[in-house]
């Protein structure tokens, strides 16, 4: 299928051909009849990718925050190389559409394949011909409303919150800055609630058309028409609410709000204009200053948006669909008429030029419509308690790599293709001699097209099943969201692949016992996590400096793990588990391999009140190893320290950017130039070396097992408040 893509590096608009998105369950694939250009917010976007790279920093210092802070986490190379790699990719554009149900999946019963949607999303309502799309972010089309017209439906739910915010009551007067496509359907909202309406925009024919859609009156911001307009409405108190609908770098509308409420008036800021409050005018007259958060609640929430957690109405009576649900209705009622905002209707094939005029201005347009081929014009893409360690068990015993071809390249398949996989491993896969990367598997089609176009994978595709049948692949990276993990690891194992799977290996014991099921019914223990830290060189130099020990160690690991992004996935605790379920095997296996035994026993203690852990594991020496997990460090402490004590010796790692052990003889490492290097590429090596030459994986199956039940016992420990005991069974 086609998608509008634009590189964010180079400002390069693309129609490209993508793979087409899965189906996944609550949720349903939509086929596109019209979408919606923002020539606002998409123009915004479009514009800022033709910057200059200190113009794309200078208009998003947020962005620019986050990226020293990666430097003094991971360093500079690491963080350049995680930079670039997201500018250079392409990025989605559209919010706004309708289309035709194709498909529906697993837990949706409110719509069936044939039935007209309106859709909503900047990663779901994509100008693409099909997209996923999650329950929470379509709503049917009532009868008789155009599916060009249902194309407005989250536009028009911006606009319908932004009002909802304001709370207008009938008589009153309200003052619209900006009218362009939310500005128009601002004015006509409130004009449909009874109330009076005035109109500010520098472009005469978009006053012309405020006016046609209900406005009293509309002008210029600096015209005398206006002021008089306000004066003689209100009786000179001024207007009792003002809606910020503008974009741009001008103080003058949060400025003109001031000089035009009347005294407690309300302002709401529904566009991203500049907001300079002059303190004075907005104290003086005790402004109540609202925000206006897209299409309502639910939005940036992942439980509502993606989950299909929907917010009890006696609570939430505007959810993010119920607004858009509201919006239809007033359109199909007539009370909102969008059709005079419909500027341009462009085919979907004339994408990339239609933008191209709307950037240099050649096309002058409130909305533009992209109209899709029809369905027939399309072609389908493609106690102490005791938790028990399970035990290894191989049909036949150890299995053999499947037969392959000595001087074959490995052919290897990734499924998943996000911020990890993308800067941590495919740049050391795809440099690697004997490597091809074959297909690349995502839900998402944009995800997939980048990752074959930046690392050179034959295929991109949608279709799982299609690369598990393939028996020309040798092996399968599983580089997904923790929840999806065990699964995949599962399927592909059955299917007879050498698997790769990003920590963790399980979320639960019962997980956890299904690969291992997988394991015994197929007879193929080719299976590697991915605990990349034992690989580090400056930790194996480390190890080897220390030599030998002959009496019981104790170890101490500091984990700086630090506060997470709002929105991160990884506060979904739900679906893909604590924090530590995810990260922490790899601590507790570079402790494991240090020490060089598997833990015994888990002991674990969490801080009050925020996400701290310790915990102490035994080992059958004697020896104990305790990580503190933190999140309330300094963030310009290093992320990771490391004593190991024993014999009369220390080894100690600071944050694999320098290692030391103090003995007999003092040995320090040179501090690494450029790097940290944390082992993925060496781990990489193994792995392949493995399945080329079907010899022993890097890391004994049963230390995988090992290592997974005890970042498990972490949570038994903390439920029952004592330490767990890791019986192993037989």
């Amino acid at each position: 299928m086609k998608q509008v893509v634009q590189n964010y590096k180079s400002g390069e608009l693309a129609l490209l051909d993508v793979p087409v998105p899965g189906c996944k369950p609550d949720g349903v694939l939509v086929r596109s009849a019209y979408s919606l250009i923002s020539t606002g917010t998409e123009l915004m976007k479009v514009s800022e990718a033709g910057m200059s790279m200190v113009g794309k920093a200078r208009s998003r210092p947020d962005q620019v925050a986050k990226v020293m802070q990666s430097v003094a986490t991971n360093g500079v190379p690491a963080t350049y190389r995680k930079v670039m790699g997201k500018l250079d990719s392409y990025t989605p554009l559209g919010y706004s559409l309708c289309g035709v149900v194709e498909q529906v999946g697993a837990g949706i019963d409110d719509v069936k394949v044939g039935d007209l949607v309106a859709c909503a999303g900047n990663e779901h309502a994509l100008h693409a011909e099909l997209n996923w799309v999650p329950k929470n972010l379509y709503a049917p089309v009532p009868d008789g409303l155009a599916p060009q017209h249902a194309a407005f439906g989250t536009v028009g739910s911006i606009a319908l919150q932004g009002v909802r915010q304001g709370e207008p009551q009938l008589g009153e007067v309200a003052l619209v800055i900006g009218l362009g496509l939310i500005g128009q359907l601002v004015v006509q909202l409130l004009t449909a609630s009874g109330v009076r309406v005035v109109g500010v925009d520098p472009d005469p024919a978009r006053c012309e058309l405020a006016e046609r859609l209900g406005a009293v009156a509309c002008g210029d911001p600096a015209s005398a028409a206006v002021v008089g307009a306000v004066a003689e409405l209100t009786g000179g108190h001024g207007v009792d609410q003002v809606y910020l609908a503008a974009g741009g770098g001008s103080n003058q509308p949060v400025e003109l709000a001031a000089q035009l409420s009347r005294d407690r008036g309300r302002v709401v800021d529904i566009g991203k204009c500049r907001l300079d409050l002059p303190w004075n005018a907005y104290y003086e007259k005790e402004l109540d200053v609202r925000f206006s958060r897209s299409y309502g609640p639910g939005r940036y929430d992942p439980a509502y948006e993606l989950e299909g957690r929907d917010y009890p109405i006696g609570y939430v009576r505007w959810t993010e669909r119920r607004n858009l649900a509201c919006f239809l209705d007033l359109a199909a009622r007539g009370r909102v008429d969008v059709e005079p905002l419909v500027s341009h209707v462009a085919d979907f094939d004339d994408a990339v030029e239609t933008y191209q005029r709307l950037k240099e201005g050649e096309l002058k347009a409130v909305t533009v419509l992209f109209r899709y081929p029809g369905p027939a014009e399309h072609t389908a893409g493609a106690a102490a308690p005791a938790v028990a360690v399970p035990a290894v068990r191989r049909r036949g015993g150890t299995a053999s790599a499947p037969a392959r071809a000595a001087q074959a390249p490995v052919r290897l398949a990734f499924v998943g293709a996000g911020n990890y996989a993308t800067s941590m491993l495919l740049p050391h896969l795809s440099q690697r001699d004997g490597v091809e990367l074959s297909t690349v598997v995502t839900t998402t089609a944009l995800s997939g097209a980048n990752a074959q176009r930046k690392f050179g994978f034959a295929e991109a595709t949608t279709d799982l099943d299609a690369v598990l049948g393939d028996k020309s692949i040798d092996a399968v990276f599983v580089v997904t969201r923790h929840s999806s993990h065990a699964e995949l690891t599962r399927r592909a194992l059955l299917a007879g692949k050498a698997v790769f799977v990003e920590k963790p290996l399980a979320l639960t014991e019962d997980e956890l016992a299904g690969v291992l099921a997988a394991v015994e019914e197929s007879g193929n223990d080719r299976l590697q996590v991915g605990f990349n830290r034992r690989f580090a060189p400056l930790l194996q130099e480390a190890r080897q400096r220390f030599g030998a020990r002959t009496g019981p160690a104790s170890l101490r690991y500091l984990v700086n793990a630090g506060q997470l992004q709002h929105g991160s996935w990884y506060l979904q605790q739900g679906t893909e588990g604590s924090r530590f379920a995810g990260e922490g095997g790899h601590f507790i296996d570079t402790a494991s391999w240090l020490l060089q035994a598997d833990p015994v026993s888990v002991y674990a203690v969490a801080a009050s009140g925020n996400e701290d852990l310790h915990v102490v594991l035994g080992y059958p020496d004697g020896s104990t190893a305790t990580i503190s997990y933190v999140t309330t460090g300094a963030p310009t402490f290093p992320k990771e320290t490391l004593d190991l004590v024993a014999d009369g010796k220390v080894l100690r790692l600071d944050d694999f950017v320098r290692a030391s052990v103090y003995g007999r003889k003092r040995w320090v490492s040179s501090r690494l130039p450029k790097a940290r290097d944390k082992g993925q590429n060496a781990e990489l090596a193994a792995f392949v070396k493995a399945v080329r030459t079907g010899g022993p994986m890097p890391v004994p199956l049963e230390s995988l097992v090992a290592t997974t039940a005890a970042t498990l016992a972490v949570q038994a420990g903390l439920a029952a408040g004592a330490p767990v005991t890791l019986a192993r069974t037989r």
